[in-house]
């Protein structure tokens, strides 16, 4: 039987009021969506990283499960929180990779509408989650779109409407973020190290 949206969003409902069974039911119908988005993810990463999609799902899906208190309220508000997760978590690992491996070559990114080049360093994804968090502390709902386009991999429309915006302003947005952020990163990359 394929399971719709309103299926997922009953799901986590059912969960949020007690059903442990709900939780049962749910995992294999976000398990998929949530592999996907992170092996879109990861493909954009370089190609010798060591975190693999599937051990990114697993950790953020187990983080998932501990939120106690999120009060869910539908599938693209549970996607829009898994990406939150999976940003920390790839962001975790990449400082340790960069922290393994200080005085690696670097190799410059920028940002583009839900995707950075292909060949960048732990370094690189540092840099454009630290000029990420300068944007999210000046405009909260450019940071905002931008991390659920590049980092949960939601469409316009699913950004749209976890955010209870137009998809008119949602691209309106991006364009005006991705503006920005090719800037700081291009600023970034010149600056003295």
């Amino acid at each position: 039987m394929n399971e719709g949206p309103t299926d997922v969003t009953r799901l986590l409902l059912d969960w949020c009021s007690g059903d442990e069974q709900a939780l049962a039911q749910l995992m294999p119908l976000v398990y998929d969506e949530l592999h996907r988005r992170a092996e879109s993810y990861m493909r954009r990463e370089r190609k010798d990283h060591t975190l693999q999609p599937t051990a990114l799902v697993h950790e953020a899906f187990l983080q998932l499960i501990d939120q106690n208190r999120v009060r869910w309220q539908n599938r693209t508000q549970f996607f829009a929180v898994a990406a939150q997760l999976m940003r920390r978590i790839v962001l975790k690992h990449a400082r340790s990779h960069r922290a393994d491996k200080r005085g690696g070559k670097s190799i410059k990114v920028t940002f583009d509408e839900a995707a950075v080049t292909t060949e960048k360093t732990a370094a690189d994804l540092v840099a454009l989650d630290e000029a990420l968090d300068r944007l999210t502390s000046f405009d909260p709902r450019q940071g905002r779109i931008v991390e659920l386009r590049y980092f949960g991999g939601l469409t316009v429309e699913e950004v749209a409407e976890c955010l209870e915006l137009s998809t008119a302003t949602v691209k309106r947005e991006t364009r005006i973020a991705r503006a920005w952020l090719q800037r700081e990163m291009t600023r970034a990359a010149g600056a003295p190290a």
